[in-house]
């Protein structure tokens, strides 16, 4: 399916399932408009579906760049279960619409294309936001000519480029947490993608910063998610609770040695034999932060709470590394 310049031409059941759910006469309009004003020539083929949104390539004004154009869907009861990532967020204080399913929907873009300018500027290897419209949303094209890059998932890599992905995706999320201010929230090998020896980030709607009451929650799943992924890949991972407070320390003089020093510490691991042991101390780390405060403003008696060494007290001596107080 191509639309081109001033129409929008639909065949078969499934284009028009396709209208029904994402392209509504507001969208089509919208779609017309940005045709019109030069931002893009021609909108091809889906290139991805999802609970929310679908991608769709295109092609810049003059035919000289791909695009990706995310059209968030506005039949919105996918949309009801995302206030969580919202509620509580500085920037969003002033409130939403939870009954308007159109001005949520436009929320959520808004979101994506501002945590997209600030991944980007970090130098994380992500689709560049370039226009926004409503709940339309111009993106780089991550792919090789029309072909989308696959997701990570889909992804065949060797073990050397499996390993090497993994230290590009802790690198991102400590970037992200410590220079972009924002936790991803959903990490997983679904919303990487895999180009070159390169992975990319996408789908960072609903990234939250770490003020967020729910963000060390957010970044915990992140962590797991990540670790199961590779650990699959035949990758030896950093533990959960290591890889967490490397992300969240902003003590660290140098980032790139201090996780040099701690996947040597992983290899010493295998060579003598205590992994399962680590292993059973993550999964206690895991039940514990859950519970955990976010701030050391949270807790009363600092001091005593450490001193009690009890599972939570050692949680908030090591959280006093990557919290200011």
């Amino acid at each position: 399916r191509i639309v081109q310049k001033s129409r929008i031409r639909v065949k078969g059941r499934e284009d028009r399932a396709t209208t029904d759910h994402v392209l509504d006469p507001r969208t089509r309009l919208i779609l017309f408009k940005m045709l019109k004003s030069g931002i893009m020539s021609e909108i091809n083929g889906c290139v991805s579906t999802g609970k929310e949104a679908n991608v769709y390539h295109a092609l810049s004004g003059d035919s000289s760049q791909h695009l990706a154009i995310k059209v968030f869907k506005t039949s919105v009861l996918d949309f009801r279960d995302r206030e969580r990532y919202i509620t509580g967020e500085y920037r969003f204080r002033h409130g939403y619409s939870k009954k308007n399913s159109g001005k949520m929907v436009k929320l959520w873009a808004e979101k994506e294309f501002r945590n997209l300018k600030r991944i980007s500027m970090a130098g994380i290897p992500c689709p560049t936001p370039l226009h926004l419209r409503q709940h339309v949303l111009t993106m780089s094209f991550i792919g090789e000519g029309y072909e989308a890059a696959p997701r990570l998932k889909d992804a065949e890599l060797t073990p050397e480029q499996a390993y090497y992905a993994y230290v590009d995706c802790v690198k991102y999320m400590r970037i992200m947490y410590q220079e972009c201010q924002l936790v991803h929230a959903d990490l997983s090998e679904y919303n990487l993608l895999y180009l070159n020896e390169k992975l990319y980030v996408i789908d960072v709607g609903q990234s939250v910063q770490p003020e967020h009451p729910s963000s060390h929650e957010f970044l915990m799943m992140d962590c797991k998610n990540v670790n199961d992924y590779f650990s699959r890949q035949s990758v030896e991972p950093l533990t959960v609770k290591e890889l967490f407070y490397f992300v969240i320390d902003d003590r660290i003089p140098n980032s790139d040695s201090r996780l040099e020093e701690l996947l040597r510490g992983v290899s010493q691991r295998v060579v003598d034999g205590s992994a399962e042991r680590i292993a059973r101390e993550d999964e206690d780390f895991m039940k514990t932060q859950a519970f955990a405060p976010r701030s050391l403003f949270e807790i009363e008696d600092v001091d005593a709470v450490i001193q009690s060494n009890s599972a939570l007290g050692n949680a908030v001596q090591l959280m006093t590394c990557g919290l200011s107080a």
